[in-house]
């Protein structure tokens, strides 16, 4: 018999059954403050997205090929690549203050609502990032969103990236839950497809309007807002 009371959190966290993964960069996340700063080093803004699907590409092949690395310097790599190819000449200043923007992205106004309504309804809520813990820890707090997570979890951990089953895995034996009791909320057609493979459930947010490829697994909650995929988990995983 416990000598002393347990604490609230405790039964706070025991009510909690179902967990929530949520990818971070572009689902939580949004790139839109890089936007200014790739129009004044490269005189387009599009190519925040350019050097952003690089990133991505870049991390796939790292995972695939077992190269060591991490997210923020794959990041580097990737803007001087691309600075390359279109013949930019970027000072260290602007590579520095690039970067230090990937560290300071504004949440969706469609995020911190929904996290309230999805931790509301006895959910754990938990950030699964890319990210080294180093950066998405700091992508958290700068964007005000320490309170709205039960956990930061970054794959570097386990290192590889997602969407390598590796990475999933790794937040079913970190939060000591089976494959059955985790949904992962991601932007990224490939990431929810990677869940679905590793045998989690998945929510696809359509941020960006781009054709779901026709070739994954697609997951049975998808919808455009933040709010409409929590109204939709509450539905289905209550």
């Amino acid at each position: 018999m416990l000598d002393r009371p347990l604490p609230d959190f405790y039964w706070s966290t025991l009510l909690k059954q179902k967990v929530i993964l949520f990818d971070i960069n572009e689902t939580v996340l949004s790139l839109q403050s890089l936007r200014p700063k790739f129009e004044s080093a490269f005189g387009d803004k599009r190519l925040t997205d350019t050097w952003f699907a690089m990133l991505l590409h870049t991390s796939t092949v790292s995972m695939v090929t077992e190269v060591k690395t991490d997210f923020a310097t794959l990041a580097k790599i990737s803007l001087e690549t691309l600075a390359s190819r279109l013949n930019v000449k970027l000072s260290n200043e602007t590579t520095a203050d690039i970067l230090a923007g990937f560290a300071s992205l504004s949440p969706h106004a469609d995020v911190k609502p929904a996290l309230l309504k999805l931790r509301a309804a006895n959910f754990q809520t938990v950030a699964l990032s890319n990210s080294s813990l180093s950066l998405v820890t700091r992508q958290i707090e700068n964007a005000g969103l320490k309170d709205y997570f039960d956990e930061l979890i970054s794959v570097e951990e386990a290192g590889t990236f997602k969407p390598s089953p590796q990475a999933y895995e790794l937040a079913s034996r970190r939060l000591g839950k089976s494959y059955n009791e985790l949904r992962l909320v991601a932007a990224h057609d490939w990431d929810t497809h990677g869940a679905l493979c590793a045998g989690l459930s998945a929510a696809y947010i359509d941020r960006s309007g781009a054709l779901y490829n026709p070739l994954y697994k697609k997951p049975e909650i998808y919808a455009s807002t933040m709010l409409e995929v929590v109204e939709q988990i509450i539905l289905i995983d209550e």
